[in-house]
Parts: structure tokens; sequence; C-alpha cells
């Protein structure tokens, strides 16, 4: 593990190099950014494959409503027949999660990276990189002891939250209309039959919500790991804007990452 982590620091260390007369200081965490770009992409044909998925979910609806009409006196059948449905025609309701766990070793990496005074033996000259006056190594708390919200560190924070509070506020009202739309194509009676639907509808209502636990991530970890889930959440607030422009309720189903 530490080997593997003395070459993932010296990959950062050259990218922040070739990215130094551009960016200056702040040319790893510029790297860092980077990265995060580069695992998005690899993650892409997943994040295309569950707006695939979800089109077909989409188009199950009307055989769905009929077997929730079927079998609404039977929760148990009505259950097994859908399960049935969703696989012979091949569709996976937890694809749209594939996207959101692929990354998760990513930012686990950079969060471990930066949290390490020292990698492989050697001192962890990485923690001597800087967003503006912000240490790639410390975190909004350590900001606060040296200068207050509004100090030179502290500002770096107040960007970052103001971006992330923007991005979540983009996805909640894109979530909470989504759901509205899918709440009605489904009537009461028919959810009210489905096994767990006091949960699914309880789990609903703070659904939406859920993005701007992000604001609670960026506070908490190394800010190089913050800015991973800074750039993550706003790569995918714009990849989802696009892959589900034409399904009205469709993204309802995926939950932000």
């Amino acid at each position: 593990m530490s080997s593997f982590m003395s070459v993932f620091a010296s990959l950062v260390e050259h990218l922040a190099t070739l990215l130094q007369p551009l960016f200056h200081a702040s040319a790893a965490a510029a790297a860092i950014m980077l990265f995060t770009a580069f695992v998005r992409l690899l993650v892409h044909p997943l994040s295309r494959a569950g707006a695939r998925g979800q089109r077909a979910r989409l188009k199950l609806q009307p055989r769905i409503a009929e077997l929730r009409k079927k079998h609404k006196k039977n929760p148990e059948a009505m259950q097994k027949a859908i399960m049935e449905l969703h696989r012979e025609e091949k569709v996976s309701p937890l694809s749209g999660c594939l996207p959101m766990l692929f990354q998760m070793p990513a930012f686990f990496l950079l969060y471990h990276l930066f949290s390490s005074k020292r990698i492989g033996g050697d001192p962890n000259e990485l923690l001597g990189h800087t967003l503006g006056a912000a240490p790639l190594g410390g975190n909004f708390r350590h900001a606060l002891a040296h200068g207050g919200l509004f100090g030179p560190q502290g500002l770096v924070y107040v960007a970052l939250f103001a971006l992330v509070a923007a991005v979540a506020t983009f996805n909640y009202r894109r979530t909470k209309r989504q759901m509205a739309l899918s709440a009605a194509a489904a009537p009461a009676t028919d959810q009210a039959q489905v096994p767990g639907a006091g949960a699914m509808t309880a789990m609903s209502k703070y659904m939406p919500l859920m993005s701007f636990m992000t604001l609670f991530t960026v506070g908490a970890v190394p800010l190089a790991a913050a800015l991973y889930v800074v750039t993550s959440t706003t790569w995918s607030a714009i990849e989802r804007a696009v892959l589900y422009r034409d399904m009205p309720y469709g993204a309802a189903a995926a939950l932000p990452a």
C-alpha cells in the first residue's frame, strides 16, 4: 500500500509540475481537479448506461402499472412479478448507483494521501501545496484557526461552500420536481400496495436534501479531498442535466453523487 501511495504521490507531483506555469502555487490543486475530471471520464460510460437503464425503466411503467393493478391485493406477488419483469427485460434498478460506487476508491485515495504526514517513509511534500492560502492537507477547522472565516484560508472555503450550495440548490430543485412528477405518474393507491412503501415515502421527503450533505463533507475532509468532491459534484450536476434532459421524471431514482 505504501509503495502504491508513493507512486500516486509522485504522479500528482509530476502533474502539478506540468501545470505550474499556468497555476503557479495552486498547481497541485489544479492537478487534483484534473485527476477528478479524468476519473469522471472513466466513469462516464457507466453514467450513460445508467441513463439508458432509466429510459428502459420508464418504458416499463405501463406494464408495471398493469402488474400493480393485477396484484393489488397480493403485495408479495406484485413485488415478485415486478422483479421478474425487470429480470426479463434485463433492467437493473441499481444501475444508477454504479458511478458513485466506482468513484469512492479515488476519493479515499486522495483522502489518505493528504491525511498522511509521511509517504513511503519520507515526508509528504504534497502537504506543502496550497489552494490560495489554504493548505491542501488542512480542513475547514484548520482554516478557522488561522484567520477565521474571512481570513485568507477561510475565504477559500467560503468560495467552495458557495459553489457547493449553488450546485446543491440546482440538484434540490431538479430532484424535487422529478420526484413530484414521478409520484404523479404512480397513483397513491398503487404505491400503497408496494412492500416498504411507507419507508420509501419517508425517504423521498429527505432525498432532495442529500445534495446539501456535500457541504459537511467539504468542511470535514482535507482540502484536497474536498476539491475532489466539489469537482465531482459539479460534474455530476452538469452530466445529469444532459443525460436526463429528455426524461421528465427519470432521474428521480438517481441519487446525487
